[in-house]
């Protein structure tokens, strides 16, 4: 098994906190993230800097409008998550920067229509914020729901997406 490691980085958005491998990144984590790590988890990981310099990079590009996208190594024995699960996290990688999809759209997406409420559980479980774009997932009615890092951040990333810096800087930065 591959030593895991770690960095942190402050972003607009708060502190985020990256996890991976040599073979890649496995993990993107805010502050206070609902499904991240636990502490005794993380007590075990070694700080790592120099390994997570592209993906911090790339990361800065993007809060500075220069990124839409991101072409990062990823370890993705070392995601976790059920078949479905990475079935999900597959498919909201190809959801456009500034765009929005429903979680009934994700559902048709990966040929189960039906699957709505088992696709917003494995959204939520999504180990790779803001790099796979989970943010970008709304209800059918164009509300905000449910987000790992908080809704506040999610607004704050749609806003931010879509242009709308001021509003993005209302929200929170």
């Amino acid at each position: 098994m591959n030593m895991i490691c770690f960095t942190e980085m402050q972003s607009p958005i708060g502190l985020l906190r990256l996890r991976g491998t040599e073979r890649g990144l496995t993990g993107l984590f805010m502050e206070t993230h609902r499904h991240g790590p636990e502490t005794n988890e993380q007590r075990s990981w070694k700080r790592d800097d120099n390994l997570f310099k592209v993906a911090c990079a790339q990361l800065d590009d993007y809060f500075a409008g220069r990124r839409t996208t991101f072409d990062l190594a990823v370890d993705r024995d070392g995601l976790g998550g059920t078949p479905f699960q990475r079935l999900v996290w597959r498919e909201l990688e190809k959801i456009p920067y500034g765009i929005t999809i429903s979680y009934g759209d994700l559902a048709r997406r990966i040929g189960n229509p039906n699957a709505v409420r088992a696709v917003g559980l494995a959204n939520g479980r999504n180990p790779l914020s803001i790099v796979v774009p989970c943010h970008r997932v709304i209800g059918a009615n164009g509300t905000l729901t449910g987000y790992g890092g908080g809704l506040e951040r999610k607004r704050w990333l749609l806003d931010f997406e879509r242009g709308d810096g001021f509003a993005a800087l209302r929200h929170g930065s």
